[in-house]
């Protein structure tokens, strides 16, 4: 019998960032970074932990980073993915969720999911019995955040006493992003337009993470208050998939919100700067900080690749190199 060892992550989902505890997270990251240094070697892996395995993709919302990195991933990793689109799958016209989970899991050894009500993949999840991992919902997006703050380690080691500065919207990047980040020792500041708030009640869940592991979350609306001081300056684009209407009235909401070389000097010559993408350019994020040298954007676009790894061979029970 295949017994899952102490501690092991195995046949868990990711659904929202607080799904892993801080010690978990560190276990993904380990797995990872091991992943990840082999990988550079000669861009492939001398014993694929995955071999035989493999993953159904459900993407209902459109994606570059984070297709690839699952799909490349698998790859990589020994396995396979395949992707299904909202007319392969049609929730709730062609079949149900509960039907889809108990179809998909005679076939796969686990599900991503990418898709807009969060309830979906809630349901996936409690109906699925392969590991389901939410690549993305209006209200989390956990993969992201995982590949920031492992990002953010590779340049500060540890993020204790750290300040990440979120400018924008609290929106489901930066409620996985205040979780992790909380999680992980660091106070987490969000400065957003009036009516452009989070989630109070997740809010409230990486105060209480945070503050078992020295973290904060402070939530206002002057971003030059907020990034004074700051390490980290985060920003995204002020409108997000499926709010396309609202797009001239969040222009207008979110004047002054822009980081650019002022607002960073505000913080400080050490302040970095990240965008989950894709970005505006000369909208949320000039291009003369994105692609200037406090900028980390695309260092944590490739650490989605490593740190999806990472999860996927900690969640469906493969063995990073080196651990026999």
């Amino acid at each position: 019998m295949d017994v899952a060892p102490v501690g092991s992550l195995r046949g868990r989902n990711l659904i929202k960032a607080a799904d892993l505890s801080p010690a978990e997270v560190g276990r993904v990251f380990e797995t990872a970074a091991t992943l990840k240094a082999e990988f550079l070697v000669d861009r492939r892996h001398a014993e694929p932990p995955l071999v035989r395995r493999s993953l159904a993709m459900l993407f209902e919302r459109p994606s570059l980073r984070t297709r690839v990195t699952f799909e490349a991933g698998m790859l990589q990793l020994g396995g396979g993915a395949i992707q299904l689109t909202a007319g392969n799958v049609g929730w709730g016209v062609r079949e149900s969720v509960a039907d889809v989970a108990r179809n998909l899991q005679a076939f796969v050894d686990g599900i991503v999911i990418r898709t807009g009500p969060h309830e979906i993949a809630e349901e996936l999840a409690a109906r699925a019995a392969v590991p389901v991992i939410n690549a993305l919902t209006r209200h989390e997006h956990p993969c992201q955040a995982l590949a920031d703050v492992f990002t953010l380690r590779e340049v500060f080691g540890s993020l204790a006493g750290r300040v990440v500065t979120f400018v924008g919207d609290g929106n489901n990047v930066f409620h996985s992003l205040a979780t992790v980040v909380a999680g992980q020792g660091a106070t987490v500041r969000l400065a957003h337009p009036a009516g452009y708030g989070p989630d109070p009640a997740v809010v409230a869940s990486a105060r209480a993470i945070g503050a078992a592991h020295g973290g904060w979350v402070d939530v206002g609306i002057d971003p030059r208050a907020a990034v004074e001081g700051a390490d980290v300056i985060y920003t995204d684009s002020w409108t997000s998939m499926g709010q396309e209407d609202e797009a001239a009235v969040r222009e207008q909401a979110f004047r002054g919100f822009q980081v650019d070389e002022e607002l960073c000097r505000v913080a400080g010559p050490q302040a970095r700067v990240m965008h989950c993408l894709p970005a505006h350019r000369e909208q949320e994020i000039t291009s003369e900080v994105m692609d200037g040298p406090r900028s980390l954007v695309f260092q944590q676009s490739e650490n989605r690749l490593h740190v999806q790894k990472g999860l996927l061979v900690e969640l469906l029970g493969g063995r990073p190199p080196g651990t026999g």
